[in-house]
C-alpha cells in the first residue's frame, strides 16, 4: 500500500495522469492481482519509460539503461535464479562488500531485506525500465520458463493427475508432469548422463551424474515423492502399485526440441523407491567423437569393417564401452548387412539393425540368443557380453563361421582379455584364430575450455606419471581454475583413453604358447601398441585432459 499510494500522490501532484484515470486504475487492481504501476501501462495512461523516469526523478535517482550496463558473471551466479525471477531482480556486480540489483519495482523492500539476509550483505537497488529487465531476466534465467520452486508452489497434492498419455512431452499442464519434466530437461541442460532420485529419510534427494560425478541439485519437498514415483513409472510403462520389487523401463520424451531416450531403473528401499534414470546421448555415436588419435581411428575403422573374426571392447561399469560398440555398429551399418544384437539391456534403439533384449527368467540368455540369432543368417553380430564358456564357445564358432562378432569383457587392460577366454576354457589356438583386436577404454573429463590456464606441474605430478623432463620440452600443460560454465570443478565433458591391441601373427603365436598377458603386452609394443596411461599422456600434452585425471582413472605404466 506503501508504494500505490506514493505513485498514486506523485502522479497526481504533477498532473500526469487524470483523476478519472487514477480511479479506472485503482478499481483494476482491486479485481486482480496485477502491481499499480504495471495496470497504469496496461491501460495506456503512462508509458513504462515516463514511468520509471517520473518515479526516479521524484525520488532522486537518475534513470539508468540496462543495456548500457555491464554485467558480472559473479554477481549473477550469487543469486538463487528462482528468487531473481520472482521477485524481479537481476544482479549486476559488486561495489566493495554491496550487491548492486537492477529492478523495475525499487518499493520492493521485503525483497531487498531478505535477499540481504540471505547474502549477509547490503542489497542497493537501482530502477530500470520494465521491458528491459523483461528482456534480461529472459536471457540470464529464462523468466518464461518454470522453475522447480514455481511448480512446487502450485500443486495440489491431493488433485495430482495419474492419467497415462499416449504421447509424452514436457509441455504437460499437470503441475507433477511439468515437475517432472523440468527434472529432466535440467538434467538434460547440464549434460548429465544420470538422474539418481533418492527417498532419504527426512528428504527426496535429487542429484545429477555430470562428467561421471555426482552433484546435488534443488529437490522437490519429501511429501512429493510418492508423486514423483508413480509420475516415472507411468511414464516408463511400470506398474505403480508394485512397491515390492525392482522394475527396469524406458521412455522417450521431447525436451527443446530433442527427442530423449531414458532408461530407468526402480529400486524399493527403506525410506521408499530410489529411481535412476539413465540418459541416453545419441549424438555420441559418431566413432570420430570418441576420442581416437588419429592413427588409432584409422586402425580401428580398419578392424571393424573386417568381414570375420572377435572384435572385443574391455573396462569397467561406466568406462563407455556400449556406446563405442554402438559407434561401430552405427559405422559399418550399410544395406547390403545383417546387423544383429543381444544386449542386457537394449540402450540405444538403432535404425535398420535387429535388437534384442535378453530375459533369463524365460531361458533366453546371451548364449541361447547368440545360438538362435545364428539362424537368422548375419553378417555382423553383437553381444552384450561374453560372461562364461558357453557363449564364449559359440561366439568363436561364429567367427569360425564368417561372421564378424562385437562383444564386451570385463578387464583391466586389453592383453587382458585374451587371458580371461582362456580362463574360462576356451583353446588358446581358437582365441588365436579368432580375435582380430581387444579396444580397452576408459574416460576422462576434459579441461574446461573456458577457464582452462597454463601451469607448470610440479616434480611429484611428473614422478607420478613418470614423465622425465627431457619429454616435455615445449609442451603446455593446462588445467581449469573452475567457472560457472563448468561448475566449478575445471572439467566440462568427457573423452575416451584406449589401448588397441591388434593381433599380428608374432601375437597369435604367444597366444597358442599360453603366454602371459605382460609377455603378450611387452611383444605388442615392438608394433606401436600404446596402453592406457600412455594415450592419457598424449592427451594431457595436447591439453585436453589434465595430470589428476589421468592419475585417477589409470594404472601406472608397465615396462
Amino acid at each position: 500500500m506503501i508504494r500505490r499510494q506514493l505513485i498514486k500522490e506523485t502522479l497526481e501532484n504533477l498532473g500526469v495522469i487524470t483523476e478519472e484515470q487514477l480511479k479506472e486504475a485503482l478499481r483494476l487492481q482491486r479485481e486482480s492481482q496485477m502491481r499499480f504501476s504495471e495496470i497504469l501501462v496496461r491501460l495506456g495512461f503512462l508509458t513504462s519509460e515516463n514511468l520509471s523516469s517520473i518515479l526516479s526523478s521524484q525520488l532522486g535517482i537518475a534513470p539508468l539503461a540496462l543495456g548500457n550496463i555491464q554485467i558480472l558473471p559473479n554477481a549473477l551466479d550469487s543469486i538463487p535464479p528462482s528468487f531473481a525471477k520472482r521477485h524481479r531482480l537481476i544482479p549486476l556486480n559488486f561495489e566493495l562488500d554491496r550487491l548492486i540489483c537492477a529492478t523495475d519495482n525499487i518499493f520492493n523492500f521485503l525483497a531487498q531485506e531478505n535477499l540481504e539476509l540471505l547474502l549477509q550483505r547490503e542489497i542497493s537497488l537501482i530502477l530500470v525500465r520494465e521491458d528491459e529487465l523483461e528482456g534480461v531476466l529472459e536471457k540470464y534465467y529464462g523468466s518464461k520458463k518454470e522453475d522447480l520452486d514455481s511448480i512446487v508452489q502450485e500443486i495440489d497434492e491431493s488433485e495430482v493427475s495419474k492419467s497415462k498419455e499416449a504421447t509424452l512431452t514436457l509441455e504437460e499442464e499437470a503441475p507433477i508432469i511439468r515437475l517432472v519434466g523440468l527434472i529432466i530437461q535440467e538434467a538434460s541442460k547440464n549434460r548429465a548422463s544420470d538422474i539418481h532420485l533418492e527417498p532419504l529419510k527426512d528428504r527426496f534427494r535429487v542429484r545429477y551424474r555430470i562428467d561421471g560425478i555426482l552433484h546435488e541439485v534443488q529437490s522437490p519437498p519429501k511429501s512429493l515423492q510418492s508423486s514423483i514415483i508413480s509420475r516415472i513409472k507411468i511414464m516408463s510403462n511400470l506398474d505403480i502399485a508394485e512397491k515390492r520389487f525392482p522394475q527396469d523401463g524406458r521412455m522417450k520424451i521431447k525436451a527443446d526440441e530433442r527427442e530423449l531416450d531414458l532408461r530407468v531403473s526402480i529400486l524399493p528401499g527403506m525410506y521408499g523407491e530410489s529411481i535412476v534414470l539413465r540418459l541416453l546421448d545419441r549424438t555420441t555415436l559418431n566413432i570420430d567423437e570418441l576420442g581416437f588419435s588419429k592413427r588409432e581411428l584409422e586402425e580401428f575403422e580398419r578392424i571393424i569393417e573386417l568381414p570375420n573374426g572377435i572384435v572385443l571392447v574391455t573396462g569397467p561399469t561406466g568406462s563407455g564401452k556400449t556406446t563405442t560398440l554402438y559407434a561401430a555398429l552405427n559405422f559399418i551399418n550399410k544395406p547390403d548387412k545383417k546387423l544383429i544384437t543381444i544386449e542386457d539391456p537394449v540402450e540405444y534403439q538403432l535404425a535398420g539393425i535387429n535388437q534384442v533384449q535378453i530375459k533369463p527368467q524365460v531361458g533366453l540368455t546371451f548364449a541361447n540368443g547368440l545360438r538362435s540369432m545364428l539362424r537368422q543368417a548375419p553378417d555382423i553380430l553383437m553381444v552384450g557380453e561374453i560372461r562364461d564358456f558357453e557363449t564364449a564357445q559359440i561366439a568363436i564358432q561364429a567367427a569360425l563361421t564368417g561372421h564378424l562378432i562385437f562383444s564386451t569383457l570385463h578387464t583391466n587392460d586389453a592383453p587382458g582379455a585374451i587371458t580371461r577366454l582362456i580362463d574360462m576354457n576356451v583353446k588358446p589356438y581358437l582365441v588365436a584364430s579368432t580375435v582380430q583386436a581387444v579396444l580397452a577404454q576408459r574416460l576422462v573429463r576434459t579441461i574446461c575450455r573456458e577457464c582452462r590456464e597454463a601451469y607448470q606441474p610440479t616434480r611429484e605430478e611428473m614422478a607420478v606419471l613418470e614423465i622425465g623432463a627431457y619429454a616435455i620440452g615445449g609442451i603446455s600443460f593446462y588445467k581449469g581454475k573452475g567457472c560457472s560454465r563448468c561448475n566449478h570443478t575445471g572439467h566440462r565433458g568427457r573423452t575416451g583413453i584406449f589401448e588397441l591391441l591388434v593381433l599380428k601373427d608374432e601375437l597369435r603365436s604367444l597366444i597358442t604358447s599360453k603366454a602371459s598377458s605382460t609377455i603378450i603386452r611387452d611383444k605388442a609394443r615392438q608394433f606401436g601398441f600404446r596402453t592406457l596411461r600412455e594415450d592419457g599422456i598424449e592427451k594431457i600434452k595436447s591439453g585436453i585432459t589434465s595430470i589428476e585425471e589421468v592419475v585417477r582413472i589409470t594404472q601406472p605404466l608397465v615396462v
